[in-house]
């Protein structure tokens, strides 16, 4: 998506396994769009070597202060000047204390100090033992460095290189990338709680059978997703998909129409944006067979009743909450044919301010989409473009809206 282009990133590597990582992270900011330039420290030399990240960057690596390419002899002042971010990553225990106490004995540390604080931001992926993450010592640094306006992007849990298992590894280079794309998009929804569905809803015939749709639910992780990047305290209510959990993001996981309004009823309480992009079944069986239910050799195919499902939509937007315009509500519609019309009356009978259509039916699985935002104005197309892109979007309309 290129959601990095234009960006400069300084991207400094320190003593730890963890550079391995750095490798992959490297790779993927490049195709994001971004211009990498990797500063190593001599520790960070013994793990991986310049050349690899030369490759992967197609910038000649920063190693020493005293470079000859620099025609000031100061590439601490001109790389920090050129930067967008500096992202530490793997960053040692060791380089942390080196960062609070203000340390500039080779090139990476001074150039931390040397950059512009208000201009260039610092971000930091700590990487270490975990009883060296643990320690007071360690914790009081990563206290010190947030209080000095560091961006602490946190650690993994698992199995570490010495052989042991717990807090302190680098998060992953995928982690990692999301969270630096996230902190470059604009913070339209920062202090606001959102709450959202994602998936189709699965109805049981019995223990093996059931009745669902064809809802990826992509469209509802890419909002969930957007709406984390913008600052908010997001929830995500999600049916039964194979997608990972977006960073940040808090996700309740459910099958049928009647846990998905259970859970988002506990939910919707607290928040101040709900956005039901779940495929909800309408109907579903009267009754749920206890066992498998099996061909009796007769031909003749078993007869099932159905019962309508809750409208959690319209059970949200009736709430007192919703009414009194404390929970901005936003519905979704996709339909087979004639969406304009449909989506019209679906916000009127609804009762919300913004209904958001799906154009044509082969968006369910898809990784882009093109949609209709409908509100009492009238109707404006958002042209197709990727989910994600399409979800920030619609993230900047809901935050215009917002009372």
């Amino acid at each position: 998506m290129n959601d990095l282009a234009g960006k400069h990133i300084v991207l400094g590597l320190t003593g730890g396994i963890a550079c391995y990582k750095s490798a992959e992270l490297c790779r993927g900011l490049v195709k994001e769009g971004a211009t990498v330039q990797v500063v190593m420290t001599e520790a960070a030399e013994q793990f991986i070597t310049a050349v690899t990240m030369q490759a992967l960057s197609g910038r000649s690596v920063y190693t020493s202060q005293w470079d000859g390419r620099e025609a000031n002899n100061m590439p601490h002042i001109n790389l920090s000047r050129e930067a967008d971010a500096i992202l530490i990553a793997p960053c040692s225990a060791d380089f942390i204390a080196r960062l609070v106490q203000g340390r500039s004995d080779e090139l990476l540390s001074l150039l931390c100090l040397a950059r512009p604080i208000h201009k260039v931001p610092l971000l930091i992926a700590p990487a270490m033992n975990r009883e060296m993450w643990a320690h007071p010592a360690t914790q009081r640094n990563m206290a010190q460095l947030a209080a000095d306006g560091a961006t602490l992007l946190g650690v993994g849990t698992g199995d570490q290189a010495c052989g042991e298992t717990g807090d302190g590894r680098m998060l992953e280079p995928q982690q990692l990338l999301e969270d630096l794309i996230a902190f470059f998009q604009p913070k339209a929804l920062a202090g606001k709680r959102v709450v959202v569905t994602a998936g189709p809803t699965f109805e049981a015939l019995d223990p093996i059978r059931g009745i669902t749709n064809h809802s990826s639910g992509k469209m509802g992780f890419a909002i969930a997703r957007a709406a984390r990047e913008a600052g908010a305290d997001v929830t995500l209510v999600a049916g039964p998909v194979s997608l990972g959990t977006p960073r940040g993001v808090a996700r309740v996981d459910v099958k049928s129409a009647r846990q998905m309004l259970d859970a988002t009823l506990a939910a919707v309480p607290a928040a101040d944006i709900f956005v039901a992009t779940a495929a909800v079944a309408d109907w579903r069986p009267d009754t749920q067979a206890d066992q498998k239910i099996k061909k009796d050799g007769s031909g003749r195919a078993p007869t099932v009743s159905f019962t309508e499902n809750p409208d959690i939509l319209l059970t949200v937007a009736q709430s007192e909450r919703a009414r009194q315009g404390a929970l901005f509500c936003v519905g979704f519609a996709a339909e087979s044919h004639d969406l304009v019309t449909h989506a019209k009356a679906k916000r009127e009978r609804k009762g919300i301010p913004l209904l958001v259509g799906n154009i044509g039916p082969l968006t369910f699985g898809q990784d882009d989409n093109q949609m209709l935002l409908v509100d009492a104005q009238g109707v404006r197309e958002l042209p197709r473009a990727s989910k994600l892109t399409l979800a920030r979007q619609l993230i900047h309309e809901i935050a215009q809206r917002l009372p």
